[in-house]
């Protein structure tokens, strides 16, 4: 599954987030069958796959509620004015499986940025001939994506430098708190600006023009098993298709 071109994974994560919201009831079975089959082909420890979770565990624990307590139907318990259904149950538990599924599925997209973004280049190279930027579209996702983790080691180096000067982040009620971060965000803002003129005076030294006229190193090139993961891509999208025409 690793060895896949990175078009196919980035077109099969689409087509399993699309399944997952056609499913009905029997749906789910076909899901949670090929989901496993495809953890067991990613060979990603399923320590690692389950870890993804808790970060949206607060998501999770607040769709559930709303779904549990707006959804009107068949009451099942009345509390005051707190009202229980059983449409609303169902929906709670539905919302819940498809949102561990999506967590579960999108970590086994194991794809290094740079091909995500030759991926999604060559995806949407049709669109050139509408003159949609492709190409500058795809630099700025892999730019975007390349940022996040310096950002975030950025964030830390002066969250810390704040607490050692006696910056409080963690006290007082929200609106303090919001507060509190000020001293954070204004140098953070700051370094990014400084990064980001830095990396365009970088890209203009190097004569950078956008992409036409340019190739690439390491040219996407499909294989037999990216064919054969197109058929059951098709073949697992048929089929839940059908399954919810069918009201299965």
């Amino acid at each position: 599954l690793r060895r896949l071109a990175p078009r196919v994974k980035f077109v099969g994560t689409i087509v399993y987030v699309v399944s997952l919201f056609l499913f009905h009831n029997w749906g789910y079975l076909l899901g949670t069958v090929f989901l496993a089959v495809m953890i067991k082909l990613s060979k990603v420890p399923f320590k690692f796959i389950t870890k993804g979770l808790k970060s949206i565990f607060v998501l999770l624990a607040i769709t559930m509620v709303f779904n549990i307590l707006f959804t009107p139907g068949e009451v099942l318990v009345r509390i005051w004015k707190i009202t229980i259904t059983r449409e609303g149950v169902a929906m709670a538990c539905r919302m819940s499986v498809r949102l561990i599924f999506l967590m579960i599925g999108s970590s086994l997209m194991t794809t290094t940025p740079n091909q995500l973004t030759d991926a999604l280049e060559s995806l949407l190279g049709p669109l050139k001939k509408i003159h949609v930027p492709v190409h500058e579209i795809s630099m700025m996702m892999s730019i975007a994506l390349r940022f996040i983790p310096i950002l975030l080691e950025e964030t830390d180096k002066i969250m810390k430098a704040q607490m050692a000067r006696g910056a409080d982040f963690e006290s007082g009620n929200i609106i303090q708190r919001v507060k509190n971060m000020v001293p954070l965000l204004v140098p953070l803002f700051i370094s990014a600006f400084r990064r980001a003129n830095d990396l365009a005076l970088a890209m203009e030294a190097r004569c950078y023009h956008g992409g036409e006229g340019r190739t690439q190193m390491k040219p996407l090139r499909y294989q037999t098993r990216d064919y054969a993961a197109y058929g059951v891509l098709m073949a697992y999208l048929v089929c839940s298709i059908g399954l919810r025409v069918c009201g299965l």
